[in-house]
């Protein structure tokens, strides 16, 4: 089947506006072409994708599958039109990698400016989504790399082991939970606690972890940035989970006090994801290897 993808947009703002004589209008076009637009995808398709009402059109059982297909068409062919803009512009490469908030405001501000010194004609889209979400990002090739940790349904996907990292407990040097060997994360939720901003992953997760035990964390303040996290609560204005790996670059500094979460999983492994590593192009291949170098990995 040959789509078109001006039928495609049409066919998504009528399923989103419920309404073909809308959709029309959105799209610039007379009710007869619209009709005649959405005809030719059902007889494409061989099926009928909406049921006409009074009042609008519903999705058929077939409509909801393209729908979901017609929204990935169109998204990728935006990406097309954007990266083929830049290699007009003179670059060489787009790169887009999903990852979760550790990478993106811990250890890939570290690694990038090198890697695009090195890249000069290299682009890079880096989002931040979900742990759960990477894996499908990359499956459906809405990205060529991606960056998770801890146990996440990788899909099948290509697994390059970079590093093990672990959440802990952060607090001021004077607090009650600083010189315990340990602390489970239960007990945290009844201290005032720092977190990080709405959106981010990180936190997602760890009001998940509250959720799960009937519980929810007492937020004092959110933030963006684990080192705006670490000068708060070494100002005593709170307690935060954080990765390790951030705390440490200010234990020292701000005199905080690193305290092990006895939960099992604080502990987490973090995998670079992608379809088929060998088809990828050499400037992603050469970001994957700077990644596992930053953390003294071996590239199998």
């Amino acid at each position: 089947m040959n789509f078109d993808l001006r039928d495609l947009r049409l066919y998504v703002a009528a399923a989103e506006l419920g309404s073909l004589t809308r959709a029309a209008e959105r799209l610039h076009l007379s009710l007869a072409a619209a009709s005649a637009r959405i005809r030719s995808l059902e007889d494409q398709a061989g099926v009928a994708l909406l049921q006409r009402e009074p009042r609008g059109v519903r999705l058929l059982p077939a409509g909801e599958a393209l729908l979901h297909h017609a929204r990935a068409m169109l998204r990728r062919s935006e990406q097309l039109r954007a990266e083929l803009d830049e290699y007009g512009g003179g670059a060489r490469g787009h790169l887009r990698v999903l990852a979760n908030t550790t990478a993106v405001t811990d250890f890939l501000p570290e690694i990038l400016p090198a890697f695009l010194r090195d890249n000069p004609g290299v682009n890079v889209d880096l989002q931040e989504k979900p742990n759960t979400v990477i894996p499908r990002g990359v499956l459906d090739e809405s990205a060529d790399i991606g960056i998770v940790a801890g146990q996440v349904d990788t899909l099948g996907l290509e697994q390059i082991h970079f590093s093990t990292d672990r959440l802990v407990l952060v607090t001021p040097a004077r607090h009650r939970f600083a010189r315990r060997k340990a602390v489970a994360f239960v007990e945290t939720l009844e201290e005032d606690t720092v977190g990080m901003q709405q959106g981010s992953t990180l936190q997602a997760f760890l009001a998940g972890i509250a959720d799960g035990l009937g519980r929810r964390q007492k937020l004092r303040l959110q933030l963006g940035s684990f080192d705006a996290m670490c000068r708060m609560i070494a100002g005593g204005v709170a307690i935060g989970v954080l990765p390790e790996s951030a705390a440490l670059r200010h234990r020292e500094a701000l005199g905080l006090a690193l305290v092990p979460l006895s939960d099992a999983w604080c502990v987490r492994e973090r995998y670079l994801l992608a379809r088929d590593r060998g088809r990828l192009p050499v400037y992603s291949q050469a970001l994957i290897t700077a990644i596992c170098a930053h953390f003294g990995t071996a590239v199998a």
